[in-house]
């Protein structure tokens, strides 16, 4: 074994990259909760193929995890890579612009020959493992496949079962380069194979191959190691947005004594939802997968109906199908959650790639005056506290909430502190009785339209006595419930319908900065999974002495009542979205102020660097 000098990094980026085949995003997320368990501060952004089964060795079938690891705290997954795993040549060339001049490339050789090349649209007699077109990176070459195989030679099993633990080897090689433990991975393999001996042996068998094979190899003469993050002391785990969202739902159902209700019908990037909140039937999670998405949010209705935290989960295709059933949430003035991991669109458009563009249909994305809260989480822990809280206002306030998401949110993943029970805010929960006085008229006829000073109508459970009362989806007579065609009182019904929600904004905490001075030249604000851009940008442009501020918002309707005074604190405002300008137009016609757009619709999140290039422009 050769001798080996230690370097010390305090920042790395990695971009797995290969087939939709070859395991990337399994390595990835092994690497993150190696890295995580280290107490390593990280980021992540996995990039999925959009079909199902693209053809092997394309451009549209690479499959890509990129991860930021650092001894300080971070908030992207870098905009660059310092060192790119490539094991076809499909996923050289995809990801080749994206890697940072002198950075490591680490192919497998055996993904490069003439019908990779050729499905990967070099032209004929190229290959860039041979020209000196790859002469600003060091290039580590291993051929994987040759390797694997030789390391499994002694299991029984099929040269194509073989190669899918390929993976594995160059996890292996990584777990060396930044001198990690392989514990947790073997662990991983065991609870998920240990019952098909073969398919376990031979993905700790090629792990720990790879390991050795850097351990072994001349060529290799320096390890990395990134130190411990300092970080608020508690105890973390690595989590992505969709798991949060599930916790979080979950907590939300203890802490409210509320049965938590999924109606779902299966669409990407909101399906892991419905896995996750499946697997605890233990805290009465109660999971329907509906034949279609109507089906799903009115199931949901009922649940609500009779009593339950109810929850329909979807992205953006599936929201304009439950448009009509929100309409009726909305009519009736029940708690329920409606959820969008948003995606590209519009129709199909990119179902695995990341958006902000469902806003606008969010606000207004249905028939009539038809007011409902909007809420936005930021990051993948986020989800949390964030769809906690839409939950708190959905029971509180008797009315449909929107939860906003992203495939960048959900897919990522960050470390999270948990929370405890006594950290939780309460979620008060009541219902309608008999010996409530106040909702019962002088005939003793319950009155399900009767309010409170927040606007709040009373939820009365199906089947209790004295309560019995009518709901639909036509317009209601005031505090009575019975149908009403009354032009008077359609008007009134729909002005008390808004201002219900505008008074949510008496019961959330106002807008505070993220950063940056009170009052000055540019504040940007931002929404959902921009944060961490924004936040990196400012706090970069903040130590270089530029007086920028960065505000970013959970609660988009109603706004908190403070934002307007916020806003008029400085000379610029400027919005960045992933989007064509949403939350740009409701700001300037909501608050009557000049804000500016920084807009990007490529299916990838906004970069540190682009921003910065924007803000100095506005200086």
């Amino acid at each position: 074994m050769m001798n080996t000098k230690q370097e010390v990094l305090h920042d790395v980026v990695i971009k797995f990259a290969g087939d939709s085949g070859d395991g990337m995003q399994l390595t990835g997320s092994q690497f993150t909760n190696n890295t995580a368990m280290m107490g390593i501060d990280l980021a992540t952004f996995p990039d999925f193929p959009a079909e199902i089964r693209a053809p092997i060795g394309t451009l549209p079938g690479v499959s890509g995890y990129q991860l930021r690891f650092s001894s300080d705290r971070i908030y992207t997954p870098g905009d660059n890579c310092d060192v790119l795993v490539a094991m076809n040549a499909a996923a050289l060339k995809t990801n080749l612009k994206a890697l940072k001049p002198g950075g490591k490339i680490i192919v497998n050789t055996d993904g490069f020959d003439a019908r990779n090349l050729r499905l990967a649209n070099y032209p004929e007699g190229v290959n860039p493992l041979e020209d000196d077109s790859l002469g600003n990176y060091e290039v580590i070459r291993m051929d994987v496949t040759k390797m694997t195989r030789e390391a499994l030679k002694d299991i029984t099993m099929g040269m194509k079962e073989k190669d899918r633990a390929k993976n594995m080897f160059v996890l292996g090689f990584l777990y060396w380069m930044y001198n990690r433990d392989m514990d947790n991975t073997i662990s991983f393999i065991r609870e998920k194979f240990g019952k098909k001996p073969e398919i376990f042996e031979s993905n700790v068998k090629a792990l720990q191959a790879g390991y050795n094979f850097g351990d072994t190899t001349e060529t290799f003469t320096t390890r990395y190691k990134v130190e411990k993050a300092k970080m608020e002391p508690g105890i973390y785990r690595s989590i992505m947005g969709n798991q949060a969202v599930s916790y979080g739902l979950i907590a939300a159902s203890q802490m409210s004594g509320l049965p938590l209700f999924l109606g779902s019908y299966p669409i990407t990037p909101a399906s892991d939802i419905l896995h996750e909140l499946s697997k605890y039937k233990s805290f009465g999670v109660k999971t329907f997968q509906a034949e279609d998405e109507i089906a799903a949010i009115t199931s949901a209705i009922g649940a609500s109906y009779g009593g339950s935290l109810a929850v329909t989960t979807s992205s953006g295709p599936g929201i304009a199908l439950k448009g009509e059933a929100m309409g009726l949430a909305v009519m009736l003035e029940i708690p329920l959650l409606i959820v969008n991991i948003q995606r590209g669109g519009p129709s199909t458009g990119l179902p695995t790639k990341t958006e902000q563009s469902d806003l606008m249909q969010a606000y207004y994305g249905r028939n009539g005056e038809c007011p409902m809260p909007v809420i936005a989480a930021s990051t993948p822990s986020d989800c949390f506290p964030a769809v906690y809280e839409a939950a708190r206002i959905a029971v509180q306030h008797m009315t449909p909430v929107l939860f906003l998401s992203d495939g960048y949110i959900a897919n990522g993943a960050e470390p999270w502190k948990f929370p405890t029970t006594a950290e939780l805010p309460a979620i008060k929960t009541s219902f309608a009785s008999q010996n409530h006085a106040a909702d019962i008229d002088s005939d003793g006829k319950f009155q399900p339209y009767k309010r409170d000073e927040n606007l709040v109508r009373p939820w009365a459970i199906p089947g209790t006595p004295g309560l019995e009362h009518r709901v639909g989806g036509l317009e209601k007579q005031d505090v009575t419930g019975n149908i009403s065609y009354e032009t008077e009182n359609h008007q009134h019904m729909v002005k008390t319908r808004q201002a219900k929600v505008d008074r949510i904004a008496n019961h959330i905490p106002d807008q505070h900065l993220d950063s940056g001075p009170e009052k000055g030249k540019v504040l940007v604000l931002g929404w959902g999974s921009t944060y961490g851009a924004i936040k990196s940008a400012c706090t970069e442009l903040q130590k270089d002495g530029f007086p920028v501020s960065h505000a970013q918002l959970r609660y988009i309707r109603p706004f908190p009542r403070n934002l307007g005074e916020i806003l008029r604190n400085f000379d610029h405002v400027l919005i960045p979205e992933i989007n064509n300008g949403q939350l740009v137009r409701i700001i300037r016609d909501v608050y009557f102020i000049d804000a500016k757009g920084y807009n990007k619709i490529m299916g990838i999140p906004i970069t540190k660097g682009e921003l910065i290039n924007e803000i100095k422009k506005m200086h």
